[in-house]
Order: structure tokens, then C-alpha cells, then sequence
């Protein structure tokens, strides 16, 4: 029992999804967590998806994830966003009820074959040669393992603040991971603190819900999951979400105690999410604006608790009572929990390599919130990934990283391991540069091959969608479909056939150019550049330039070129250098993950 070929720590949306990877891959894998009654925990909002987010979770659904089908289980509301705008943008959203979606996650966890849960602190990450050995935990236990996937959250020296009163904490109660942030150091590898928050609970008997404005879901629902039976989901029961706002004497209440709030006397030094500020924070720096908007979002079917959205604080328990009870619809509501702030450690990205392997210690992975994420869907993308890439360096086999062409967890990880972040990182549309490519209505066509090749999608589903791909090609080169034929494909359906070719066929031209595009980069990034190359004595780069390219180690030319700072005629160096080696035979041969990309490479270097 104290053997395994993968060690997950921490069962958060990360952790989850990379001990399902890796025991579905067919690896002996053990997911420790301080807490099993916290596995999968949302922390903050009980919501999954949103603008970009959304299209992250399909991806994983896609790649055979479990994040999307428990959200379809656990969900009570589920709405599309952006519907005014072009596909490209339009990202599903769903709000969750919470200790569902916790209890669905975990079942699925105790029922998967090859793993294993455990209850227990991990103290420290046991090595021996710059290569993993395994754990020890908080009672001396030790676990020998090959391969360790920290997904360690906001427990790393969590620190609660509550007004300029301050107490050790992963979550409110619950204790923090103390110690493995010092082992991480021992290992080498850097550590910073950042800060998130959330806002106060509300009960939902004492909101007057006659002065809000209801934010029904959009009937009928649409699934995140491309398994679900969409008839089925239908008859799903949906809940209201509610909006109100801010007004002045709300912010007249939080400027009067400023002196109050541990982030601006100082307290907190750490930043925090720029696109999900605290409501003090909203008040300072957009001065200007009169009132916020406060979504009331219920977190689950059988509890009174509703989820202030829009207001996270740290100010003192009787600020935010004051706060709450000047908003319209909630002058005498009931705060069941209060909101608070957490400062936690978290490992800068660019010590990973895009395969999310630490740079310093062999068979380390990072996912998730360590990496100075912020997000349940940006998680669980990068456990994915994680888990994947674990089992396929035990198995021998090529990593697997995905094309900022083919995925936003693709343009996700690009950006943490090539650029790095100060600040909680959060997926956008804009970061996606080919995000017309990248809808969430195509995630299948873009991804599931994948999942079929490491074993997480089952064969009779994937016979399904290789049929529905063949359908959806008929429709738009205009051919004939039998309806029979059509029946055979379910969960698919001819409504997302007819849905998926008017998208083609309407934004055809605009798809083709972006094809374009995608092809004029491919080839940068494909090419890769040697391990061992020496950039102390790559003559005509600069010192600074020099220094970028050892803390990246960038994989291909293409990464290289999105380094901050790196420039143009600094990649034209690096290609003559690796030309010259390739000359004098002191490059060693590329690894391809396809006979295409090995001919695309030796034409290049021909050139």
C-alpha cells in the first residue's frame, strides 16, 4: 500500500481531474487530501464555466475530463453568455449546488478502478538525484512513488484576514498546509505569495427578493457535456439567480473604514485577482462609478444560502453588515458566513516545462492554483494535462502539449510557462489570438481524438463521434443524410449537426484566414530547439535576453518568440546558431509526435 506510480496531493478541481488521467491510463495511483469531505470543495463561487472558462471545461469533457458531466449532475441553473456576440465568444455557464457537485466527485473518485484516496498532510516531497521517490506525511508516513502531481490550492501557508484580525487557514476552517512549502525550498524551487477572496453568505428568508431583478436560465438548458442525453436534461429543474446593486451610501460606508480593511493598512501585501477584485478594492479604484452590480446566486437546491457575487471583502464583520444591509433587497438580511481574504504560497510557472514537469526536480508536476491560477476550470485544465503527461513520461511516450491553436488550455499553459504571472491568472477570450477556432461548440472535433488516444475516451462513445464528424462533413459538402443513420450517433444529434455546419458555413471565410495564420506560425512552433544548448556563449545576444532564455528553457522557437523581451533578431540568432549545429552534427535528433511534423522539420532545416 505504500507504493504507487502516482502520487496526486490535494483533491481540489485539479487534483480530481489528474488522478482520474492518470488511474484511467491504466497507473496505480494513490489522491491524498487533508480533508475527504472537501474534495472538489468550491470554495468560492458554485458556479462552473463563464467567458472562456466555459469553453475550457468542454475541452476537458472533450479530452475525457469529469468536470463538464458532474457540472450537468450538480447544476441548477445554465445560461449562455455573450449570446449577442459572435459564436467565438459564446461560453456556457452553470450554477452548481455545491455539496452535489462534492458528493458526485467523490463517488466517482471511490468507484475508479487503479485508485486510491487518503486522508492525510504531505510534509514533504522525498528525492533522491534531482528524481522523485515519493511523500512523507504530517505522522512520519512515508509513500514511495515515481511520479508526484502537487494540486495544493490555497493551503500553502494560507493566511485568513478578516478585518486586521489574522489566523492560519487553507479555507475557513480548515487548517493550512504549513510545512511543504519549505520543502519545495529545500528542492530549489521558488515561492511567492498571492491573495483571492470571497464574499459573504446571505440567507435567502431574509432577502427581499420584490426588489430584485430575476436571472432566469435559459430554457431549454444546454449541457456542458457531450455525453449528456440532451432530452433528458430538458426536464432538469432550474433556479433564479437575482440581481441588485451598490449604491453610494455602500460605498460611503467602505471609505469611512479603509483604515479597517487589512489591504490598505498594509496588512496584506500579496495581489490579488485583477479581474475579481474585492468590493473595497472596486470602490477605490473605480471611483467614478456609482454602483456595482451583486448577482444573489443560491448554492444548492436544499440549503437557504445564496452567494453575494460581486461583493468579496476582508473588511470587519460589523463593515460588512453594514455593507450588505445598504444594498437594495437585502436591508435586513441575514449574513450566515462572513466574506474573507487569503494569502498563500504558489510556484511561479516558468519553473515548469510545458508538459507541467518542474524544470528542477524529474517526475514534479504542478497544477492548478501552485501554478498562480485562479479559477476551478483553469484548474482542472491543467490537472488534466498534468495527469496525462505523468503517465505518458512513466509509459515512454511523447508528451502531450497542446497548440495555442488547439485549445485554450493550450494558450493557458503557453502563457504560465513562457510569460509567468505576478497576479491570480484567469482565461479570457482576448488571450486566445485563433479564438474563432477555438468555440466551444467545436471542442469535440478539436480534441476527443486525443482523448481516444490515451485511453479516457471509451471506444463505443468515440465509434459515436467519429460517425458524427462523418455526418457533420456530409452536411457541409452538401450530401444526403439518412435518418437512420443520423439515431446511431446519439448523444450527438442532427440539431448539433445543423448548428455546427451554419456556424462553419456562416464564418467560413474568417475560419480559413485564421487556418492561415495558424500555418505561417506552425512551423516556429514546431521547431525545437536543442536541451543543451549554451546561451552564456550564444554570441550577438544581449546579457538580458541570455538570462530570459535560461530561466524559460523554451522547448520550441515558437515559445521563445513570446518571451517578454525577446525579440525578433534575437530568434534569428538562435536559428543560425542551431543551423550551425545542425552542421557540424552537434544537435541531437528532434523528437516528433508525427511523421507530418518530422517531414515539415527536415524541409525547414533544408532551407
Amino acid at each position: 500500500m505504500n507504493k504507487y506510480q502516482i502520487v496526486v496531493v490535494g483533491a481540489g478541481h485539479a487534483g480530481c481531474e489528474a488522478a482520474f488521467a492518470t488511474s484511467r491510463m491504466g497507473l496505480k495511483t494513490l489522491l491524498v487530501t487533508m480533508h475527504l469531505d472537501a474534495i472538489a470543495q468550491m470554495s468560492c463561487n458554485p458556479a462552473i464555466g463563464g467567458l472562456a472558462k466555459g469553453q475550457i471545461v468542454r475541452e476537458i469533457d472533450a479530452l475525457g475530463g469529469e468536470m463538464a458531466k458532474i457540472t450537468d449532475k450538480a447544476g441548477l441553473q445554465f445560461r449562455m453568455l455573450n449570446l449577442s456576440k459572435g459564436p467565438a465568444v459564446w461560453s456556457p455557464r452553470a450554477q452548481c449546488d455545491k455539496k452535489m457537485y462534492h458528493l458526485i466527485m467523490k463517488q466517482a473518485l471511490e468507484k475508479q478502478k487503479h485508485l486510491d484516496l487518503l486522508q492525510a498532510e504531505v510534509t514533504k516531497i522525498l528525492t533522491k538525484n534531482g528524481k522523485i521517490t515519493g511523500i512523507q506525511t504530517k505522522v512520519g508516513t512515508k509513500i514511495h512513488s515515481d511520479v508526484v502531481i502537487l494540486t495544493t490550492g490555497t493551503f500553502l501557508r494560507g493566511l485568513i484576514h478578516v478585518g486586521l484580525t489574522h489566523f492560519p487557514g487553507g479555507r475557513f476552517g480548515e487548517l493550512p498546509a504549513d510545512s511543504l512549502s519549505g520543502s519545495l525550498e529545500e528542492l530549489g524551487l521558488k515561492i511567492k505569495r498571492l491573495k483571492t477572496g470571497t464574499p459573504p453568505r446571505i440567507n435567502k428568508q431574509s432577502i427581499d427578493f420584490s426588489k430584485l431583478i430575476i436571472q432566469d436560465g435559459d430554457n431549454p438548458p444546454i449541457p456542458f457535456s457531450h455525453f449528456t442525453d440532451k432530452k433528458k436534461f430538458r426536464e432538469k429543474k432550474q433556479l433564479s439567480c437575482w440581481l441588485t446593486h451598490t449604491n453610494e451610501k455602500t460605498h460611503d460606508i467602505i471609505r469611512k473604514n479603509l483604515d479597517r480593511s487589512p489591504l490598505y493598512a498594509g496588512v496584506i501585501k500579496s495581489i490579488g485577482p485583477r479581474y475579481c477584485p474585492s468590493i473595497e478594492d472596486k470602490v477605490v479604484k473605480f471611483s467614478n462609478k456609482t454602483r456595482h452590480q451583486v448577482f444573489l446566486e443560491p448554492e444548492g437546491y436544499d440549503t437557504n444560502e445564496y452567494y453575494a457575487n460581486g461583493i468579496p471583502s476582508s473588511l470587519p464583520e460589523d463593515v460588512q453588515e453594514g455593507i450588505v444591509h445598504s444594498i437594495q433587497g437585502l436591508e435586513n438580511a441575514q449574513i450566515m458566513r462572513y466574506g474573507y481574504a487569503i494569502e498563500y504560497d504558489f510556484c511561479p510557472p516558468t519553473q515548469l516545462k510545458p508538459t507541467l514537469e518542474t524544470k528542477n526536480i524529474e517526475n514534479l508536476f504542478h497544477a492548478g492554483q501552485i501554478n498562480g491560477t485562479t479559477g476551478y476550470e483553469e484548474a482542472a485544465g491543467q490537472g488534466l494535462v498534468a495527469g496525462i503527461n505523468a503517465a505518458l513520461k512513466l509509459k515512454n511516450e511523447d508528451p502531450f502539449i497542446l497548440g495555442r491553436n488547439e485549445a485554450y488550455i493550450g494558450v493557458l499553459i503557453d502563457e504560465l510557462v513562457t510569460k509567468g504571472t505576478d497576479e491570480p491568472y484567469r482565461m479570457f477570450t482576448s488571450r486566445a489570438e485563433y479564438r474563432l477556432l477555438l468555440r466551444s461548440d467545436n471542442a469535440d472535433l478539436r480534441l476527443m481524438d486525443y482523448g481516444y488516444k490515451f485511453g479516457l475516451i471509451q471506444p463505443d462513445i468515440y465509434r459515436k463521434f467519429q460517425l458524427y464528424r462523418d455526418i457533420l462533413n456530409d452536411k457541409l459538402s452538401g450530401k444526403k443524410i439518412k435518418p437512420s443513420r443520423a439515431k446511431e450517433m446519439a448523444p450527438w444529434d442532427m440539431d448539433t449537426v445543423n448548428f455546427e455546419a451554419g456556424v462553419e458555413n456562416k464564418y467560413a471565410g474568417y475560419i480559413v484566414r485564421q487556418k492561415i495564420q495558424v500555418e505561417k506560425t506552425k512551423n516556429m512552433d514546431e521547431k525545437r530547439i536543442p536541451s543543451g544548448i549554451d546561451y552564456d556563449n550564444l554570441s550577438g545576444l544581449l546579457k538580458e535576453t541570455q538570462q530570459k532564455l535560461k530561466a524559460i528553457l523554451p522547448v520550441t522557437i515558437g515559445q521563445a518568440s513570446r518571451i517578454p523581451g525577446v525579440t525578433p533578431a534575437d530568434i534569428a540568432i538562435l536559428l543560425v546558431h542551431m543551423r550551425k549545429m545542425q552542421k557540424n552534427k552537434h544537435i541531437p535528433p528532434p523528437r516528433y509526435n508525427n511523421r507530418e511534423n518530422k517531414k515539415s522539420d527536415k524541409l525547414y532545416l533544408r532551407k
